[in-house]
């Protein structure tokens, strides 16, 4: 597929070539709304991918909105979102997932069947759930859950980064494959689908429900450790400046991730709470073996098996 709707590839044989909205230059329109780390680094990302389309942002934080627009993340400033995703090709929702709750409820009056919603959100079952009925049927807007697993602990615009996506997974989880989505919706999902590739990523689709289930294990439940473990130290060790060069890579590392926002994650923490509680409890359990063993053999053999894992190549970094 070459250059069509996203201003880089024409129509898949077979398939009708959707008209851009309201773009006389015949290039596509994107609406990111939420231009801090993740939305300015999509946009980035587009722009360095070949993107030659608009790109409009929106932000409650016109802080972040401006960042993202001097740094070219976006090429258009919406005064209004709701217009703004109106007159889009492809609305990106990027923010927590509570936020992208509100804006699936308050897009799917105002777009039409030509138009898909995506997302970034990290938790996608009570996203799915919330879409059903309003979204991928006739009539409807269509809409494909995506999460791509890449981050930073800093956030805003201004850390924004074209090759964040690069060697990182993007996950798929579209909600009903059988729901009956238009020709349309499904031709703008495989674009979308095209320029996630072009970002450098590898792309995988999981169901909803197991995608939460699997990311509580390898994603929720290793943020929740260093926020413990950094906590726990701050409570004995607090304001001791050099307690991370004397700790070292390891320390540095273990603790990397306990500056993130719970702005983020207390919406994860809300709308995945049982699979991460499960993978909590899993944890404290194992926890409580090494404790009780730590002068027996059984100590050796959890050694063992963790680095039956590295090497193995699963705890690898892509």
């Amino acid at each position: 597929m070459a250059t069509g709707r996203f201003g880089a590839k024409r129509p898949l044989p077979g398939r009708p070539a959707p008209r851009s909205v309201h773009c006389p230059d015949g290039q596509s329109r994107i609406a990111i709304l939420g231009t801090g780390l993740i939305g300015a680094s999509v946009g980035l990302a587009l722009r360095s991918s070949g993107f030659q389309g608009s790109i409009a942002g929106w932000d409650p934080n016109r802080d972040e909105l401006h960042t993202a627009l001097r740094r070219e993340a976006i090429t258009v400033l919406a005064d209004d979102p709701l217009t703004a995703a109106a007159d889009s090709d492809l609305i990106l929702l990027a923010g927590p997932v509570f936020t992208i709750l509100d804006w699936l409820d308050r897009l799917a009056p105002v777009l039409r069947e030509d138009q898909l919603v995506t997302d970034v959100g990290s938790v996608k079952g009570v996203l799915c759930d919330h879409a059903r009925g309003r979204y991928n049927g006739a009539g409807q807007p269509g809409y494909l859950p995506g999460h791509p697993m890449a981050g930073k602990e800093a956030g805003g615009a201004a850390n924004a980064d074209a090759a964040l996506f690069s060697g990182a997974v993007w996950l798929f989880t579209p909600c009903d494959p059988s729901a009956g989505a238009s020709p349309k919706t499904q031709h703008l999902a495989e674009e979308w689908r095209s320029w996630v590739a072009r970002f450098g990523s590898r792309t995988i689709d999981l169901d909803p429900a197991r995608h939460d289930v699997l990311c509580a294990w390898i994603s929720h439940l290793p943020q929740l450790i260093s926020t413990a473990l950094a906590a726990l130290l701050e409570d004995e060790f607090a304001a001791n400046a050099d307690l991370l060069p004397i700790g070292g890579r390891a320390l540095r590392e273990m603790t990397r991730l306990g500056s993130s926002p719970f702005s983020m994650w207390r919406d994860i923490a809300h709308t995945n709470s049982e699979a991460i509680a499960r993978s909590l409890h899993a944890l404290e359990l194992r926890l409580a073996h090494i404790r009780e063993n730590l002068k027996t053999p059984e100590l050796r053999d959890e050694f063992d098996r963790a680095n039956r894992f590295r090497a193995e190549g699963r705890g690898h970094e892509t």
